[in-house]
This record gives structure tokens, C-alpha cells and sequence, in this order.
């Protein structure tokens, strides 16, 4: 995989700036219409999606500070909000390594609250938080209760589906190539049923932290 350079860092920080102070407010509307909401890294070029065979290098240095700060700042303003409301909710950061620019902001009521605790596979073999790997942000990360679970992939058993569902014999063969070729690489498996499965495949690290 080929990574294209960042170019222009300052304008960069000036759109984490902007992406931080336009996701402080918690959008209600969605909490009471589908009992959660959520804000993923919306910043140039990490929430992109690349049309070529490439890929822009994961936020380094003061950039993935900056961010992260962000998301620390969102957490405590959505903290207040959700406090407002008088009911039970789950509300965590979401950090992933090295995957950083998936991380997100994440929070629930009623059923959504089991089903975000549910949601990633904690190995039986766990590990401790770095902070100090975040430098100046390691006091703020300490006042965090850090979880730790997998990053991973998840593919469904019928994921590649008919010939008829392509629309073209070429397509459903490289689907098919690319899916077996995936599934020789080391998985875990979910069954759901006698007739669904999940694969599993990890990509890193997965931290979860709040304070409730």
C-alpha cells in the first residue's frame, strides 16, 4: 500500500479546530429519535475515502494531539448535556492504535447502552494504557478509565453472495478471489447461527474510556 504526503499542517490544525468546536454540542435530536449519537474524526484527509490504491499516513505528532484533544473536549461537553437528562447512558471515547483516525466519540441510552458494551471482543490476555505515549494529553488520558479490546474487520459468511447479484462474471470472481484470499489470514469466528457466521480479523488495538 502507497501513502500520499500531507501537505499543509497549519491549515490542517485550523480544520481540528473547526471540526472541535462544531461537534461540542450533542445533538439531542438524535439521542431522543434513535437513542445515540456519535463523531468520528470529520477532518481533511483522514474522513475521506481514497478512490485510488492509497492511502494518507495515520495523524502524527502535535496533529494527533490536536484531535485527540478534540475528542477529550467533546467527551466532557456531551458529559454535561448527557448529565442533564436524568437517565442511565454510555458515553466513551473510542481510541484505536494504530488505526488513530477511526477513533470517535460515542454515546447511548436505553438498549443502545448494552449493546455499546457488547460491541468489541475483550481478549483474555488484556494490556495497560500508555498515556505517557500522548505526551503532554497524559494527565487528561489519566482521568479516563481506559478498556481494553480489540481493533478488527468483520466479514459475514455469505459476503460474497450469488453470480446473479454481479453484474458482471468478472466482478463475482474477484470478490470471490479476494474473499478467500482474506480468509487464509488468521481470524476469529462468531456464529450466530446454524446459518450465519462472522470473521474477525484484528487490526490493532481498541480503547475505550470514560468515567461512568
Amino acid at each position: 500500500m502507497k501513502y500520499q504526503k500531507i501537505r499543509g499542517h497549519k491549515r490542517k490544525h485550523r480544520d481540528i479546530e473547526r471540526w472541535r468546536l462544531e461537534n461540542l454540542e450533542l445533538r439531542l435530536d438524535l439521542i431522543e429519535k434513535y437513542g445515540y449519537d456519535h463523531i468520528d474524526i470529520v477532518v481533511h484527509p483522514w474522513c475521506d475515502i481514497s478512490i485510488i490504491k492509497s492511502e494518507f499516513p495515520e495523524p502524527v505528532r502535535k496533529t494527533k494531539q490536536l484531535i485527540l484533544n478534540g475528542l477529550i473536549d467533546i467527551y466532557y461537553s456531551w458529559k454535561k448535556q448527557l448529565d442533564k437528562i436524568g437517565q442511565p447512558y454510555y458515553l466513551k471515547i473510542w481510541l484505536f492504535e494504530p488505526r488513530f483516525s477511526k477513533s470517535q466519540v460515542v454515546c447511548g441510552i436505553k438498549d443502545r447502552i448494552d449493546y455499546y458494551e457488547n460491541l468489541f471482543f475483550e481478549p483474555e490476555i488484556g494490556k495497560q494504557f500508555q498515556s505517557m505515549n500522548y505526551g503532554s494529553l497524559k494527565k487528561r488520558l489519566d482521568a479516563f478509565k481506559w478498556e481494553y479490546s480489540l481493533d478488527e474487520d468483520h466479514i459475514e459468511n455469505d459476503y460474497v453472495g450469488e453470480p446473479k447479484q454481479y453484474l458482471t462474471d468478472n466482478d463475482f470472481l474477484e470478490t470471490k478471489r479476494w474473499f478467500d484470499k482474506t480468509m487464509k489470514k488468521p481470524h476469529r469466528i462468531t456464529k450466530l447461527d446454524d446459518a450465519i457466521e462472522y470473521y474477525s480479523f484484528r487490526k490493532g488495538d481498541a480503547w475505550l474510556g470514560g468515567h461512568n
